[in-house]
């Protein structure tokens, strides 16, 4: 069988390609914004909160963590508009996003809330500090130091994932490259390009968390601690 690779045709769709590289950063970026506020809220009451809130956010960091993105986006979009709650595509699509990644933002926040030595919340009391300054200062900030790489590794993965809601309608890099294979009936062609662009888009995140960790992090650029 003789087969004639013909990436011409399929790169004529550049265009396509750029838009749809373009919402799945999008999405990436309001998830991951997003995402980290939740978790981060969830991850301090999951710590530091009463009972019952700490049960409803382990409940919830469960059902996230233990079920597949996908159910969960044909959840939130269609189950909304089913309630009547009739929301654009791509705004469902981040309320999905940021439902499944401030499950693991939770846990990866928890782990560095504990990793933080109770001498030094003994310390900030004795030094007058306010709660918000103790939580801000001598919890969240250095919790973020010792997670940031693996944050930064879960939110390149989520863009990743992102791919997934080409199943429910959107038009991001996966679902356009859908679109230009019907066009093409070039498959095997379609799916290189889009792996060298989905390459792409994660090395630019990781160039993005890398410079992040240069502006909030100067104690680790100091000691040379990579990300």
């Amino acid at each position: 069988m003789n087969y004639e690779f013909d990436f011409a045709a399929v790169l004529s769709y550049w265009p396509l390609f750029v838009e749809g590289a373009w919402v799945s950063l999008k999405l990436a970026f309001f998830a991951t914004v997003l995402g980290f506020v939740l978790g981060t809220l969830c991850a301090i009451a999951r710590t530091s909160g009463p009972a019952w809130l700490r049960n409803l956010v382990a409940g919830y960091v469960e059902l996230i963590r233990n079920t597949p993105l996908l159910i969960q986006s044909y959840f939130l979009i269609f189950g909304m508009a089913s309630i009547g709650l009739k929301l654009p595509i791509l705004v469902g699509a981040v309320i999905a996003l940021v439902v499944n990644i401030g499950a693991y933002t939770t846990e990866i926040m928890r782990a560095g809330i504990d990793s933080i030595q109770p001498g030094q919340l003994e310390a900030a009391e004795c030094l007058g500090l306010s709660r918000a300054q103790v939580y801000l200062h001598v919890v969240l900030r250095p919790a973020m130091e010792r997670v940031y790489p693996s944050l930064a590794s879960q939110y390149v993965l989520l863009m990743l994932a992102s791919s997934i809601l080409s199943s429910v309608g959107v038009e991001e890099l996966f679902g356009i490259s859908n679109r230009v294979q019907s066009d093409t009936f070039r498959n095997f062609e379609v799916f290189v390009v889009l792996g060298a662009v989905y390459l792409g888009l994660s090395l630019i995140m990781r160039g993005g968390f890398w410079l992040l960790n240069l502006a909030l992090f100067t104690r680790r650029r100091k000691l040379g601690t990579p990300i």
